[in-house]
């Protein structure tokens, strides 16, 4: 294993050159964690199988689809994979798993999102790992953790962000539990995971002792609930919906502008911003109204004031609505359509937008990782990997397997570049039936 941890400031060399993290994750969650160490510098290999590949490459099993290869064409899965090697290993064979257990024997890293008993059953847990590799740190990211009564449970980002209390909490005051479809807990898991993985490798370093993060990713979504927890213990009373609005501030909300689609938020957060706000729209009584100075009195004609913004809005583009409130110093943002942030003149002028050339896909754009250690962001340096594409490289390159070798294993089924469809599954499985 390589001894740098971190890279000498104003150079070439990335924060995480030489260290090497092996990723069993699929989805959001675990491989979001990976890419951001992948972005600083790790050598990130991700495993997957032809038989099980991750499940965001999408789910679709037939012929058709798989043909196509539409499993190479998922944007999400380009997203969350860029700066990471790949390789297929079919972890359910001896001769896989072997493979993997070489793999880990020289590496600092290995997380996991599976549900808390699959990597054990395949003679891969930290009992086994930790004789392999005394210094790896192995994080376990399952939705409720290995010791939890919920432990065998499925989850998935709705599910836990279902757990946290978020739903009930957020919508119209007279409306029901409101679900996002945004999968927090698959993101701030995510984040807490990568956290958790680098405190525990500069322990491993200083120490040379590894160590089992058991990361419950529901539990990394309570910091959301906690101000309505504390709220409801002292008050005994429910927590209100607010919807747009919000408990402390007035005016609080999204405002329509001139146009199709065109929206803006305003958040009036002091007095001082109350008065600014009354000027900008034509209403400067209110701002020398002392009756008006708290939030409290202003919720009395929260109704009268959001039609007056309103009306104020409803002329103007959002982002002139924007500037002329913001040269107010009041709160204002354009609430953005996804693709217009392709041209939002803040992400230019960070350079934030990367184009990136991937097989299958072709030029297209991705986020840069927000941390940054000078004016530019650290360079996306390859596009996710394709489907066992660096199976040749890290098994004869790292592992010093012969070419004879691997084609065995290619003939077997134990690594490979397609995907298997349904049909080709049932045909493997009743191959290796018929074999014994």
């Amino acid at each position: 294993m390589a001894s740098a941890l971190v890279g000498p400031s104003g150079s070439d060399t990335l924060p995480l050159q030489g260290i090497r993290v092996i990723d069993f994750s699929m989805g959001w969650a675990g491989p979001l964690c990976t890419r951001i160490l992948a972005d600083l510098g790790a050598d990130v290999i991700k495993i997957e199988a032809i038989q099980y590949p991750d499940w965001w490459r999408g789910v679709d099993r037939r012929s058709v689809y798989v043909d196509a290869h539409m499993y190479e064409k998922a944007p999400v899965f380009c997203v969350m994979n860029r700066n990471k090697r790949g390789i297929t290993l079919d972890l359910t064979r001896s001769e896989g798993c072997a493979l993997a257990k070489r793999l880990l024997a020289g590496a600092d890293i290995v997380v996991d999102n599976y549900s808390v008993d699959v990597l054990p059953k395949l003679g891969l847990g930290y009992d086994m790992l930790r004789t392999l590799n005394p210094r790896l740190v192995m994080m376990s990211m399952s939705g409720f953790g290995a010791n939890s009564a919920h432990r065998n449970c499925r989850a998935y980002g709705s599910t836990l962000e279902q757990g946290s209390g978020l739903p009930r909490v957020v919508g119209k005051s007279d409306g029901p539990p409101v679900m996002s479809h945004i999968a927090f807990g698959d993101a701030v898991g995510g984040l807490n995971g990568c956290a958790a993985v680098l405190v525990a490798l500069v322990h491993a370093r200083t120490n040379g002792e590894g160590q089992f993060i058991d990361l419950a990713q529901i539990e990394c979504m309570m910091p959301f609930a906690a101000p309505w927890i504390i709220v409801q213990s002292t008050s005994r009373k429910p927590p209100r919906k607010y919807g747009n609005r919000h408990p402390q501030f007035v005016p609080h909300g999204c405002f329509r502008c001139a146009g199709e689609d065109n929206w803006i938020m305003i958040a009036v957060t002091s007095a001082d911003m109350w008065r600014n706000l009354a000027v900008v729209i034509g209403r400067p009584d209110w701002a020398i109204d002392a009756s008006l100075m708290s939030a409290e009195a202003r919720r009395d004609i929260e109704d009268v004031i959001e039609a007056s913004i309103e009306a104020w809005t409803s002329t103007r583009d959002a982002d002139q609505a924007m500037a002329e409130l913001q040269a107010a110093n009041v709160a204002a943002g354009v609430a953005r359509l996804p693709i217009d942030l392709l041209k939002d003149r803040h992400l230019r002028s960070r350079a934030f937008m990367q184009e990136v050339e991937r097989a299958f896909v072709g030029l297209h754009p991705q986020p840069s990782m927000p941390i940054r250690e000078g004016e530019r962001p650290y360079p996306i340096r390859a596009a996710a990997p394709t489907l066992g594409e660096h199976n040749r490289e890290i098994l004869s390159g790292l592992l010093g397997l012969s070419d004879a070798e691997i084609a065995q294993l290619t003939s077997a089924g134990i690594i490979g570049t397609k995907m298997l469809s349904e049909d080709d599954l049932a045909r493997t499985k009743r191959k290796r039936s018929a074999s014994g």
